[in-house]
């Protein structure tokens, strides 16, 4: 197989990267059949999941592609799955009447009376929220919408395709059924969340979640330690993974600071994986086997999963799947590296199909390839 090369100084520069007593839920709120346990999470292939549907929106990025289509749309989620990925990843925060909404940041900004206004996501009514950006209604004029970067920089938040704010539902409703849904369960990390006010937040997701899931495949994630375990002590329908950046950051929450703990915190709390930034994975990659020797399935995020050659080598070093802004071109080069006559052949079995693409790889990629991997890879995660 020949690798396209990506220099360096051609990765997008992505400011936006992101922060991710047992309790009973009401009979009431589960669908019948929700009490099964199917929350395994042991995917057959090397699974693409799209990064707030085709891509989040770097603004101060001078590459195209971040400022596309607007992020976690539902016009996004749809163009994202018009490639081979297998999830589209999302944001789910709940507003002061209790509605679950898709929305990245804590904060959302407009313009009044001249100044930039900033007003906290979660303080707003839905209504208030949906009143934002460009609206579903003909002739009706929503708010200008404006974003901050982790900088202190504001931006308008201008893309090529622009499309309205949206709810939990209405995703779960428009977004082709096919896609399945990487849930990110989002808190403000400078807040401190009682139990039962979490509780109530996750039960309103889980409301929507079991009313409108259907067959559709679907994971949580959090970078809330205790919203991950909680979710988990909610419901045994769906896999949970808790989001950590493994270290590059330190939090007055020790769960958060290393890959160690989140090994701890999802055997501690029956947590099906791990979320990864992907250079902690990279920087620590004897952390690989201890993953999966704990049973924990094994995702990454971050800027080097827009480089083809690095996603090869983590399909490559046993990781489950990698969450991607660059959906087209990291789902195509993915698609190249799984042989595709192996995955398509019905007569085989899974495990047979998986052995197979597993030695159709090691055979396609050259010394020559793996060589210049391994002398990438270091300098991309020194960056």
């Amino acid at each position: 197989m020949a690798l396209k090369a990506v220099h360096v100084s051609d990765v997008p520069n992505l400011d936006l990267v992101p922060e991710g007593p047992t309790i009973a839920v009401a009979s009431s709120l589960l669908p019948k059949g929700m009490e099964v346990v199917k929350s395994a999470f042991k995917p057959a292939k090397f699974v693409v999941i799209g990064h707030r549907g085709k891509g989040m929106n770097a603004l101060a990025s001078p590459d195209r592609r971040m400022k596309e289509i607007k992020e976690n749309s539902i016009l996004s989620f749809n163009h994202a799955g018009r490639f081979p990925v297998d999830f589209v990843e999302f944001d789910v925060q709940v507003t002061r009447d209790d509605c679950p909404i898709i929305f990245h940041d804590n904060f959302i900004l407009t313009e009044e009376d001249g100044n930039i206004s900033e007003k906290r996501v979660t303080d707003l009514t839905m209504e208030e929220f949906l009143s934002y950006g460009p609206q579903r209604e003909p002739g009706k004029v929503g708010k200008t919408l404006f974003r901050k970067t982790k900088d202190g920089r504001v931006f308008d938040w201008n893309v090529e395709v622009d499309d309205p704010l949206c709810t939990l539902e209405e995703v779960f409703q428009r977004v082709d059924s096919h896609l399945g849904f990487n849930i990110e369960l989002k808190f403000d990390d400078n807040l401190v969340f009682q139990e039962e006010q979490l509780t109530h937040i996750l039960q309103v997701i889980l409301q929507v979640v079991c009313k409108y899931a259907n067959e559709r495949t679907i994971i949580f994630s959090s970078f809330q330690p205790d919203a991950a375990q909680l979710i988990r002590k909610l419901q045994d329908t769906y896999p949970v993974f808790f989001l950590t950046n493994g270290g590059s950051e330190i939090y007055s929450d020790v769960r958060r600071n290393s890959l160690d703990e989140a090994i701890k915190l999802c055997l501690a709390g029956g947590l099906q994986g791990i979320v990864s930034e992907v250079k902690a994975i990279f920087r620590n990659p004897s952390m690989i086997p201890r993953i999966k020797e704990s049973n924990l399935a094994l995702l990454t995020y971050g800027q080097l999963n827009n480089v083809p050659e690095a996603v090869y080598m983590q399909h490559l070093m046993g990781i489950n799947g990698v969450i991607v802004d660059l959906v087209q071109e990291i789902a195509e080069a993915v698609s190249d590296f799984i042989n595709p006559e192996t995955v398509g052949d019905e007569s085989l079995s899974n495990s047979v199909k998986e052995e197979k693409a597993k030695e159709s790889t090691k055979l396609e990629f050259s010394q020559g390839e793996l060589s210049f991997l391994m002398r990438l890879i270091p300098e991309l995660v020194q960056q």
